[in-house]
């Protein structure tokens, strides 16, 4: 039986799939999206049917193995990694034996930095193994919703389950 978090790395799975999708059609197209239990939104200027159409390809390609389209590179985990052991890293350098904080900001920018590049392949590892499932088995896409607030748009994709 899936649990709610199961239930939320799936979405967000199809998620990144659905916004590699667009993205490769589109490259310019500037979107932000939020997983939820029932599905996920997308925010941005976009056509309903060409969301509809990608997401509808994002799903079958996952449940065809293509794995890979559920990680994305521009994914909030990947910031609050990069965030965490960088502030990490800084606040290191800040231990031990007494400097000036001038004798220290070289070393906080260093540690932060070789932080900042180290993340990148652990906040890889951490979407494909803890925030996203891209074993989509059972899915199907049943409603997308457009609205518009103002200038922004924005679409929830809701997802069933069989």
């Amino acid at each position: 039986m899936k649990t709610v978090i199961d239930a939320v790395r799936q979405n967000h799975a199809l998620e990144h799939a659905t916004m590699h999708i667009l993205n490769r059609r589109h490259p310019y197209l500037r979107l932000m999206g939020r997983s939820s239990l029932s599905g996920f939104y997308l925010y941005g200027a976009l056509d309903t049917q060409e969301l509809a159409d990608a997401a509808s390809e994002a799903l079958l390609r996952l449940q065809q193995g293509e794995t890979h389209l559920a990680i994305h590179p521009r994914c909030g985990t990947n910031l609050a990694v990069t965030s965490v052991l960088a502030g990490a890293a800084a606040f290191g350098t800040t231990l031990g034996r007494p400097r000036s904080r001038l004798e220290r900001l070289p070393w906080a920018l260093i540690a932060a930095t070789l932080a900042a590049i180290l993340a990148q392949p652990l906040a890889h590892k951490i979407q494909e193994r803890v925030t996203t499932d891209s074993k989509v088995e059972g899915l199907y896409i049943s409603e997308i919703c457009r609205q518009e607030k103002g200038r922004i748009v924005i679409h929830k994709v809701t997802i069933g389950r069989q």
